[in-house]
């Protein structure tokens, strides 16, 4: 290109306002175009809607292209950005993490008024913490809550990968919190027993269509198996070994798992067995006690 085309070129991007990309880029989520354009000129989202006028340099619509493009691959707008909120704190994530859901939340409801109800100071294992958003939520409801008037719960997160317990350190680290971080394949290498644990495992079946929209999130982190039971039938037969009389095990599964996974906790042998429903009124987490 020559220096005049070069100049040409960057006179013609000085003039694209926040409102000109939004409308070239309309067959995108809005959503996660007005945020993408928070995150490249670090305004809030309601600065970015109240100034479409707003001018975008070349640097800045250089790098909103090329999410644009990653964008329509399906990339996952967390991946992009690096950042994904959950329980109202903002965590890093990887390609090597799933990236939170909202429905997940429910499980640490869950888990914060079992825990509240304990006695002593409770042991609480995440159980394949991934980015450690569970356990980190947790850890920082009880530490930053007025509610905790007890002792604060030793809260613990394991996953078999080293490179994804660095990732939830890094969210501790940032939030503040202590949480022990053990490497383990499920429970081979824990050894402790504990009042409380909690497991948003893999639960969808290997030949699920709907992995096709979830190609760029790790897929050990989503298969288990043809029916999608195995990571849970693991977790509910080996964590009734790991639970003190009286403890509780609390799991998310898919919302049309919640038979078979009840099952499960009544040939294990659990007691008070029930199962929650997300705000879309969907089965999504069961709980039972030892």
């Amino acid at each position: 290109m020559s220096n005049q085309s070069a100049v040409t070129g960057a006179r013609l991007a000085a003039k694209t306002t926040i409102g000109d990309w939004m409308r070239q880029h309309g067959d995108l989520d809005r959503l996660d175009c007005e945020l993408l354009l928070c995150e490249t000129l670090t305004l809030t989202r309601a600065q970015v809607i109240s100034r479409p006028e707003r001018l975008l340099d070349g640097n800045t619509l250089s790098q909103l292209a090329s999410w644009a493009a990653r964008l329509r691959n399906n990339e996952p707008l967390a991946y992009l950005t690096g950042v994904k909120e959950f329980w109202g704190l903002t965590f890093a994530v990887t390609p090597e993490v799933l990236i939170p859901r909202p429905e997940t939340e429910l499980l640490v409801e869950q888990a914060l008024t079992l825990a509240r109800e304990l006695a002593g100071q409770p042991r609480i294992l995440d159980l394949g913490t991934g980015s450690g958003v569970i356990a980190i939520a947790l850890a920082h409801s009880f530490t930053h809550s007025s509610r905790t008037t007890g002792p604060v719960p030793e809260v613990y997160g394991s996953d078999r990968s080293t490179a994804v317990l660095g990732v939830a350190r890094g969210n501790a680290d940032k939030h503040d919190v202590s949480v022990h971080w053990l490497v383990s394949d499920w429970f081979r290498d824990i050894p402790q027993l504990f009042d409380l644990i909690v497991s948003n495992p893999p639960y969808i079946a290997t030949n699920d269509p709907h992995l096709a929209a979830l190609r760029h999130e790790p897929a050990k982190a989503l298969r288990a198996g043809t029916d999608g039971l195995d990571a849970l039938c693991i977790i509910v037969r080996e964590a009734y070994q790991h639970l003190i009389s009286g403890g509780w095990l609390l799991v998310e599964h898919g919302y049309n798992q919640e038979s078979a996974v009840q099952n499960l906790f009544v040939e294990q042998g659990y007691e008070h067995i029930s199962t929650e429903r997300d705000l879309g009124g969907r089965p999504r987490v069961t709980r039972g006690q030892r």
